[in-house]
């Protein structure tokens, strides 16, 4: 047999991934929540190379060749096929767990509004998904007059109504309805697990071994499985060869933008690990939150004793633009996101207001401790005479896009990764743009630090342009300032 990559998913999918496996009789170790391990080796398949993703991730990595075969949600494969509907992406098999649906939610205030009220509105709508290519197509195929679509890295729920008309999210089907004051409206496509393979390889390579296992493992959980809920194989057919299915339900009326107080100043809390240091700097400055951060997942915490303030938590990633875009007039973020907007967006209203001195962290460029170079200048020697181009792995796309620019790299292709991207090296990359607070996870995956770009803390970002007319607004604005600069530096 050949050798043959396989990207693997972590995550949602990777339970009953590895069971399959276990199924197949590849005899893979070490695939499991908690491991540190991105390499995986098969006893079956000793040339077998398999490696662990996020999951949005593997579309990509198996679009551009990097992979043979990967195993990830069919979301995500629609997801690349609505932007790039030629790709390279095949599906060859949906596997029969991971069953979800994405939907088009809206906030339920009495009715959530039918579809047919939000394609009759004369104004601009507006979507939030981590699916931006499928909720503008979902748009498109409504023939909404105006919209504007808000890519997110997560949290889609609480924009709805006050930031979003709609949002487009996933979830099991048992779920929806859902919770946070939401409704489905419409289901924009249904999803489970799938095999796909990178179309040159899958017609070149024989992988048949390593299929044929898979095969084997699928039909034997499905003998055993209800009729309705066996998995189908697919025909080889294009990434983007399955239509979505767009139902939509008649109750509800006609929608609006949500009424609000155009004094109510809006500020955005982090979720995630940011929250317990953003939580410790607010109760140090006296400005009380409830239930933030909160066991129960609200993302619409109370704030006392500020009149005129709402708050929303909501992923860090994404403040900047939602901040420039006048969701929101204040957001904690880190300088980290903050300087890849502004490089992306360099005349965008946001400002760095207060620096919170907390999260600090570096943000570094990172290669392979084989490779014989120390710093920036010493890589572009390295690399001077390179014929193809340098591949820099990347959360910051912008961030990494200035530093290549800056060192005079060359020519070089940025890669969006969605975490883990220390996995990324060296097989899928030559160059990751990361951040690190110690180091010790740079340098147990065998990597080195060869410069530090900036230092990232968190901070009090802002919009003058959402609050200079408003007085309320700006004397709260003012009073939160103050207050948090009070307690950083006292």
């Amino acid at each position: 047999m050949n050798a043959v990559k396989v990207a693997l998913p972590k995550g949602r999918l990777m339970a009953e991934t590895s069971a399959l496996l276990e199924r197949a009789g590849w005899g893979v170790s070490d695939y499991s929540e908690g491991t540190r391990s991105y390499r995986l080796k098969s006893q079956k398949f000793p040339d077998l190379q398999a490696k662990i993703f996020n999951e949005k991730d593997i579309p990509i990595q198996v679009a551009v060749g990097n992979y043979d075969l990967g195993i990830c949600g069919l979301d995500w494969v629609e997801e690349l096929a609505a932007k790039y509907p030629s790709s390279a992406l095949v599906k060859l098999r949906e596997l029969g767990y991971g069953e979800g649906a994405v939907y088009a939610v809206a906030a339920r205030n009495g009715e959530a509004p039918a579809i047919e009220a939000i394609q009759s509105l004369d104004r601009t709508v507006r979507l939030v998904s981590e699916y931006p290519n499928l909720a503008e197509a979902f748009a498109l195929k409504l023939r909404l007059k105006r919209f504007s679509v808000f890519p997110l890295w997560g949290a889609a729920e609480v924009y709805p109504p006050e930031s979003a008309d709609l949002a487009l999210m996933p979830a099991k089907v048992a779920d929806a309805p859902f919770n946070h004051g939401l409704a489905a409206i419409s289901t924009v496509m249904r999803f489970n697990a799938c095999l796909v393979a990178n179309r040159q390889r899958w017609q070149d390579k024989d992988m048949s071994e390593v299929l044929e296992s898979l095969e084997r493992a699928i039909v034997e959980k499905q003998e055993a499985a209800p009729p309705s809920s066996q998995p189908s194989p697919l025909e080889g057919e294009g990434a983007g060869g399955r239509a979505s299915t767009i139902s939509s339900q008649t109750q509800g009326t006609k929608t609006g933008h949500a009424a609000k107080d155009p004094s109510t100043l809006r500020l955005a809390l982090a979720d995630g690990h940011q929250q317990a240091p953003t939580a410790a700097l607010l109760a140090k400055a006296g400005i009380k939150i409830q239930d933030y951060p909160s066991s129960t997942g609200n993302r619409r915490p109370t704030p006392e004793a500020i009149p005129g303030l709402d708050v929303k938590v909501i992923r860090p990633q994404d403040m900047p633009m939602q901040v420039a875009a006048g969701n929101f007039d204040l957001a904690i973020t880190g300088r980290d996101w903050l300087r890849d907007h502004l490089y992306q967006f360099p005349s965008s209203p946001v400002r760095e207001l207060v620096d919170l001195k907390f999260a600090r962290v570096r943000i570094v460029a990172v290669v392979c401790n084989d490779v014989p170079v120390s710093d920036g200048f010493e890589l572009r020697e390295l690399w001077v005479s390179r014929p193809e181009p340098i591949r820099i792995a990347a959360e910051y796309v912008n961030i990494a896009d200035k530093y290549a620019r800056d060192n005079h790299l060359g020519r070089y292709r940025v890669i969006p990764t969605w975490g883990a991207t220390e996995a990324f090296l060296p097989e899928d990359a030559d160059l990751l743009i990361e951040n690190t607070e110690t180091g010790r996870t740079i340098a147990r995956h065998n990597l080195k630090i060869i410069d530090t770009l900036f230092e990232s803390t968190g901070l009090l970002i802002g919009n003058p342009l959402s609050i200079e007319d408003n007085p309320a607004k700006r004397e709260t604005a003012k009073l939160i300032a103050d207050t948090l600069r009070r307690a950083v530096e006292g």
